[in-house]
């Protein structure tokens, strides 16, 4: 375990702004975390971060903030059909998916190209192009920082979401995840519906394989989103509104060409990006920060923004689709 006081977060979110915290504790040793619980490190503000790519920090953190940095992929189980694993929480998300393609693990090709670390991936319930990693989650193991005591978690004990889970709603900030165990098919079972990624596939005139969807889902990402690396971002913003079938009706009216997905029960899901676009946000940059020209679900720090400048930009986005559509965007991002 290591701990740092008054840490610079800069290079530790993908938003690459300016921040600090009062104390930083990285775990790099699971056995680390019981006595680090019985102390009171934890019992005033802290954060668990990942890998930093959804979160915009605003300001110093007044508390601690703790990264899990366990490493390790280990087979817990395997029949004829699938596959049983449980990886770290310090692992690479990118990292864990290419290990899975590489030995033709079916079920996370969708969710290529995704940044951040395996233990934040149920928080938040990725996914992209189809694909939601509650789909192939088993369980999930960690600590209730209140309780002091460890947890097991099944699938349906989640409450999984869209962009949600119970670490993201009713145990918020009292979790410590350790590692999330995956069944992944070891027959082929490949995902191939949405649009963009039919039109690489088609484009790219490759044979439909594990690999090549894996190569296609990354073609499309690095088209349509910037490199973290250059330009800094929390990939989507927003989340896409779920709203009663009569507000789409209604807006479809206004909008003709308005896309929506049908979400169950009479509730439709729009996409937020559209919305960003008929709002006329799609592409406007106020001095370093812009809602990113190819992705209007994207806001970027082309370098040098701060925090609080993001966050007064961001609610410029959501009142310009307010105003446009009468719907106010959701944060996917945690905001600090």
């Amino acid at each position: 375990m290591r701990i740092t006081y008054n840490q610079d977060l800069t290079h530790l979110n993908t938003f690459a702004v300016k921040a600090s915290c009062d104390k930083f504790i990285q775990i790099e040793d699971e056995d680390e975390i019981r006595p680090l619980l019985e102390t009171d490190e934890l019992n005033s503000a802290h954060y668990i971060l990942g890998g930093g790519s959804n979160v915009l920090f605003t300001q110093h953190f007044h508390g601690a903030i703790v990264q899990l940095c366990t490493k390790g992929i280990h087979k817990f189980n395997e029949d004829t059909d699938f596959i049983w694993l449980d990886v770290a929480a310090g692992e690479h998300w990118d990292d864990f998916v290419n290990y899975c393609v590489k030995n033709k693990y079916y079920g996370v090709e969708n969710l290529s190209g995704i940044p951040g670390f395996v233990g934040s991936c149920p928080v938040q319930n990725i996914g992209a192009y189809s694909a939601e990693v509650k789909d192939v989650i088993d369980s999930v193991f960690g600590y209730r920082i209140s309780s002091k005591q460890p947890f097991t978690l099944a699938n349906a004990d989640c409450q999984f979401g869209y962009r949600s889970s119970i670490f993201k709603t009713t145990w918020k900030g009292d979790v410590l995840i350790t590692r999330v165990r995956f069944k992944l098919s070891k027959k082929e079972k490949l995902t191939v519906t949405y649009k963009g990624l039919i039109e690489e596939m088609e484009s790219s005139g490759l044979p439909l394989s594990l690999e090549n969807v894996a190569k296609a889902v990354v073609a499309v990402r690095n088209n349509k989103l910037p490199d973290i690396r250059e330009i800094g971002c929390a990939g989507s913003f927003f989340k896409n509104p779920i709203v009663k079938e009569e507000v789409r009706n209604k807006l479809l009216s206004e909008f003709p060409n308005l896309v929506s997905y049908p979400a169950g029960d009479g509730m439709c899901k729009l996409a937020a990006g559209q919305l960003i676009e008929l709002s006329g946000m799609k592409g406007v940059r106020e001095s370093s920060i812009g809602v990113y020209p190819k992705q209007a679900l994207v806001i970027v720090n082309y370098g040098g923004a701060t925090g609080e400048e993001i966050q007064r930009f961001y609610r410029k986005v959501q009142e310009a689709v307010e105003r446009t559509t009468g719907i106010r965007l959701e944060p996917e991002v945690n905001i600090l």
